[in-house]
C-alpha cells in the first residue's frame, strides 16, 4: 500500500518508543523502573473528575465553537491575567486537544515552506517533526552543560538568517530541566526586536518550578515580546490531566482565527465535558497543583543527588518540569555485558535490557551525550532505578 513521502519521513516518538518497549516487558512479566513517560503519577484531583461527570449527565456532549466554550476560554484569560500579567481578551485564545496540537497547529498557521525555525538544543522530540511538516527547516543552535544547556542572546543573534521565521522556547525545558531567567529571556528579547520573527513559547510546564526559581511568560516582557508571541499552555502535566488532551494557545488575533480555520477542518473542538472540568481545574479550589509540585520538587533533588553520586555521570539540578538531563558520556566507549557503548541509544538500549531501567536516549532531544529520566514516580522507584543504574554502570 502506498504511504505518503511526508509520513514516511516522520519516525515514532523516542519517549513513547521507550515506555511502550518497558510496558512489553512488564506485561511479561518482567520487574521494570521506567523512567520514560513525561507523565504524573498522581491521579486527576477528584474535583476535577466529578465536574467532567456532571457535564456528563447534563448533556455536555455535543459539539462546541471550534476554539473552545466561552466560559473556558475566559477562565483561560483570568487566568493569564492573574498568573502571567498577561491581557489575552478571549477572542486571542483557541483550545485544542492537548498541548501538543497547539503546537503543530500553531506551526501549521504561520510557517512556509522554506522558513526556519530556530530551535535550542536540547529540544522535545514532537518540535523537529512538527516543523517538518510544514515544510519549514530547523535551525539547531548547540548549547553547553556550562549555561545549564541554556541558549544565549549571542547565539540567537549568529543563528537569525533572512529566512528566519520563528524562534521556539520551552522553559522550563523538556528535556533538560531548566528554566530561563527573567533576564536571560529579556535578553533574548532585545535581539528580536526590528525583526518580524514569531516566537513559539511553550509555557506547559510552568508551575513545575522549584526552589527559589521564578516562572516568567515571554510575552509579559514588552509590549514587541507580546506582538510577536504565540503563548501554549496545557493541563497535562501540572494538574495529571494527561489522557484528558487539553491544551490551549494564545497570540495575535489573526494568527488565533488562523489556527481557529486549521482546527475547524482538522479536529472541530476539544471534549466537550473535558472543557467544563478545564474550568474547575484551573481555578483549583482544593491547591492540588501545589501539592504535587512540592512532592515533584522532592524528588527533583533526590534524584539529581543520586545521580551526581555514580562517577562518570554529571546531572544538573532541576529548576523546573519533571526531568533529570545527566550527561552520560563518560562511559562512551566502555562495553558493558554485552553491549558496546558508543552513544545515548545504545546505553538506554543496554540499561533497559540487561538493568530492567527505562530511560530516553539524548539523541532524539539533540544532545546524544544525555538521558532523559523522569521523576514523575514515587521516590521508591526513584531509588529502585537509581541502584539497579549505578550497580549496572559499577
Amino acid at each position: 500500500m502506498k504511504v505518503s513521502k511526508k509520513a514516511q519521513s516522520i519516525p515514532p516518538s523516542a519517549t513513547m518508543a521507550v515506555t511502550g518497549r518497558a510496558k512489553e516487558m512488564k506485561a511479561s512479566g518482567v520487574d521494570v523502573v521506567s523512567f520514560g513517560a513525561g507523565e504524573p503519577d498522581f491521579d486527576t484531583p477528584t474535583y476535577i473528575k466529578q465536574a467532567a461527570i456532571e457535564a456528563i449527565n447534563s448533556g455536555k456532549t455535543k459539539y462546541t465553537a471550534t476554539p473552545g466554550i466561552p466560559t473556558l476560554r475566559k477562565a483561560i484569560s483570568e487566568k493569564f491575567k492573574k498568573d502571567n500579567g498577561l491581557d489575552y481578551p478571549a477572542e486571542q485564545i483557541i483550545v485544542n486537544i492537548g498541548a501538543k496540537h497547539s503546537v503543530y497547529e500553531s506551526m501549521q498557521a504561520v510557517l512556509d515552506e522554506g522558513d526556519e525555525v530556530i530551535l535550542p538544543c536540547p529540544y522535545w522530540v514532537t518540535y523537529p517533526e512538527a516543523i517538518k511538516l510544514t515544510g519549514a527547516t530547523s535551525k539547531v543552535v548547540p548549547t553547553d552543560r556550562a549555561n545549564s544547556y541554556k541558549m544565549t542572546a549571542d547565539q540567537l543573534k549568529a543563528a537569525i538568517t533572512d529566512k528566519t521565521a520563528m524562534l521556539l522556547l520551552n522553559s522550563p525545558n523538556n528535556p533538560g530541566g531548566f528554566t530561563y531567567s527573567e533576564q536571560e529571556l529579556r535578553e533574548l528579547a532585545k535581539v528580536l526586536e526590528g525583526t518580524d520573527i514569531m516566537v513559539l513559547s511553550d509555557e506547559i510546564y510552568e508551575r513545575l518550578v522549584y526552589g527559589d526559581t521564578k516562572f516568567v511568560s515571554f510575552a509579559s516582557l514588552s509590549e514587541d515580546a507580546y506582538s510577536r508571541t504565540i503563548t501554549i499552555n496545557g493541563l497535562s502535566k501540572a494538574f495529571a490531566m494527561t489522557g484528558w488532551r487539553l491544551g490551549y494557545a494564545a497570540g495575535p488575533l489573526d494568527v488565533i482565527k488562523a489556527m481557529g480555520r486549521l482546527q475547524s477542518h482538522m479536529t472541530q473542538n476539544a471534549v466537550a465535558f473535558a472543557q467544563e472540568a478545564a474550568i474547575v481545574a484551573l481555578s483549583d479550589p482544593e491547591g492540588e497543583v501545589e501539592k504535587m509540585r512540592e512532592q515533584f520538587q522532592i524528588r527533583a533533588a533526590h534524584m539529581a543527588d543520586r545521580l551526581n553520586s555514580i562517577g562518570g555521570v554529571d546531572c544538573p539540578q532541576p529548576t523546573g518540569a519533571f526531568y533529570c538531563f545527566p550527561d552520560i558520556s563518560a562511559h562512551f566507549g566502555r562495553t558493558i555485558g554485552d553491549a558496546k557503548i558508543g552513544g545515548s541509544t545504545d546505553f538506554a538500549k543496554a540499561l533497559l535490557e540487561q538493568a530492567n531501567v527505562a530511560v530516553v536516549p539524548g539523541e532524539p532531544f539533540g544532545c546524544n551525550e544525555n538521558i532523559r529520566l523522569s521523576f514523575a514516580c514515587s521516590k521508591e522507584q526513584i531509588d529502585k532505578g537509581i541502584d539497579r543504574l549505578e550497580k549496572w554502570l559499577s
